[in-house]
């Protein structure tokens, strides 16, 4: 069931309108607080200029600040993929001030806001959604962060990466001269072709890395059937995740907590079971798997720099 507060246990010193945005590679959702309740929630096609144009951007901004009533918060507090630099996050700011005039907007990557979902101020939060990425932070404030370089680069253990790894395996087994077997015909299937040799150019002409990520379920259906190649891709999946947050931990000095959060982080159960055992073996047991948006933690986040004196 998802929850509508994680700030339960944390200080409610917030501001009297907080606006909270989770700016993801497939949409972007807004969320209202005022006197710490949720007045509006809205959500609007993605506003990350990794992944759609600035006008694109700008026209959902738009169109999901209409949708939460044209708010007049005291702060906004964005969490967004992508944003690795002050000039990335300077660029997003510049993008949300005309809606909302006079606020203060702070931008930072994503991660934040999942550790936050999590209840916890410290630690190392894991995304697995559409591309993956660590971050975390210790008592001392020091920040570290693994990933996050984008699908040409990196983003193991993302949906992706699963979706990819399906069209190798498939064109590998072609190659073979094997037949199409279930994780072959589940992606056929997804993808609406008729022969594995079809994936070379559907997969180089027109899609999005959008449109492979949302085809790991084909992935995670048949590890569940027990298709081995698929088990080992979910494995990988999870020993990759947990290679970038123990690389974090290592550099902070935790021990946790861990939270892996996102589409796929949340949603599957096997991903998560690969995700403790690899963690497990390198002596990190304190793993929470979040199972509400990243956007409920932004009032944790607001409240945290509140009591640091932050605007």
């Amino acid at each position: 069931m998802t929850k509508h507060t994680v700030t339960d246990e944390a200080p409610r010193v917030l501001p009297h309108a907080v606006l909270g945005l989770d700016i993801g590679g497939s949409k972007t959702r807004g969320m209202l607080w005022v006197e710490g309740e949720i007045a509006a929630d809205a959500s609007a096609g993605s506003a990350n200029v990794q992944n759609v144009s600035v006008e694109t951007a700008r026209e959902h901004l738009a169109e999901l600040f209409g949708d939460l009533g044209s708010p007049h918060p005291d702060v906004v507090f964005a969490g967004a993929g992508g944003v690795d630099t002050d000039d990335d996050a300077a660029a997003l700011r510049a993008l949300i001030s005309p809606f909302v005039p006079g606020a203060v907007i702070t931008v930072v990557h994503d991660t934040r806001l999942l550790l936050a979902a999590g209840g916890a101020s410290t630690g190392v939060a894991v995304i697995a959604g559409t591309g993956s990425a660590a971050w975390g932070t210790n008592a001392d404030g020091a920040e570290a962060r693994a990933g996050g370089w984008g699908y040409l680069l990196g983003d193991e253990g993302s949906g992706y990466w699963l979706g990819r790894e399906a069209v190798r395996y498939s064109l590998h087994q072609m190659d073979l001269g094997a037949e199409p077997d279930g994780l072959t015909r589940g992606l056929l299937e997804y993808c609406k072709l008729d022969s594995p040799g079809e994936l070379i150019g559907h997969f180089h002409q027109g899609t999005t890395r959008r449109y492979w990520a949302a085809a790991s379920p084909v992935v995670v259906a048949a590890a569940a059937n027990g298709h081995a190649a698929a088990l080992a891709m979910v494995d990988r999946a999870g020993a990759e995740l947990a290679a970038m947050a123990s690389q974090v931990a290592a550099q902070l000095g935790v021990a946790g907590p861990i939270v892996l959060g996102s589409g796929l982080g949340s949603n599957v159960p096997a991903l998560q079971e690969a995700f403790r055992r690899h963690l497990a073996a390198r002596g990190l047991a304190d793993v929470r798997i979040l199972h509400q948006d990243p956007i409920f933690g932004v009032p944790l986040l607001v409240a945290d720099r509140a009591a640091a004196g932050k605007k």
